[in-house]
């Protein structure tokens, strides 16, 4: 690359990110739903036209707003996880739903894209599935991790559920048992939705302590997940209450 290449390239990075930092503000100030390309030109001083060499429309920007966010809430999990590596997997478990609490209540509006209200007449492309799936992805392999250790206990799935929860194992994580995987799935819901009562002030005036709260909420989910607890010494318990 030439050094006029180099400082295009450059210049064009800068530019990119001045555009996604004034769509932001634009997001904690309007919402996403009143995002637009002329207001953003408008504020960054640049004409309508340039900024579209950039972002050709409102959904291009949002599909690139909606992936910084979910990369960097999977950012933030994984690097909760990474500190928690020594310990249990239920421990792992915690400091991972910890690390997107804490994510989401530093960046409500952020959250609020990837978790709030849809945007009318937004569909999001199937280009943000990578970086969505990355907090999913992390509670798995911290389940399938404990289960090929003979760390989880498997609870009994009703029968009329088995063929859902056989389809939801070999879709989503093949090397579980179903009766683990379909827990799995409901306990990484219930998460997001601790979160969002919290951000979206549902817990205004009814939960005070909520970290305290949300650790033990979040502790409940990875026992029904089957994640074993480890018992202080002689104590002569495995861990967790059996199926």
């Amino acid at each position: 690359m030439s050094t006029t290449e180099g400082a295009r390239a450059r210049a064009r990075i800068e530019v990119t990110a001045a555009i996604k930092d004034e769509a932001r503000r634009q997001l904690a100030a309007e919402g996403a739903a009143k995002l637009s390309l002329r207001a953003v030109a408008r504020e960054l001083g640049m004409v309508s036209s340039a900024l579209y060499r950039y972002f050709p429309s409102r959904d291009e920007l949002l599909t690139a707003l909606i992936i910084d966010a979910y990369d960097s809430l999977g950012e933030a999990s994984e690097a909760a996880y990474a500190k928690a590596r020594g310990g249990s997997p239920a421990e792992q478990w915690i400091a991972v739903c910890e690390g997107v609490r804490e994510w989401a209540l530093a960046r409500p509006h952020e959250y609020a894209l990837i978790y709030g209200s849809p945007v009318p007449g937004y569909t999001a492309p199937r280009t943000t599935v990578p970086a969505a799936s990355r907090v999913g992805l992390l509670l798995i392999r911290i389940v399938r991790d404990a289960y090929q250790a003979k760390g989880v206990a498997q609870w009994k799935v009703p029968a009329e559920l088995r063929p859902e929860a056989r389809r939801i194992a070999e879709d989503l994580a093949p090397d579980l048992p179903p009766e683990v995987a379909v827990v799995l799935i409901a306990a990484w819901a219930q998460l997001f939705g601790l979160v969002s009562f919290e951000v979206f002030g549902q817990f205004n005036r009814l939960v005070e302590g909520r970290e305290t709260f949300f650790r033990h909420a979040v502790a409940q989910l990875a026992h029904h997940v089957g994640l074993v607890f480890p018992q202080p010494t002689g104590t002569g318990g495995a861990g967790a209450a059996g199926p």
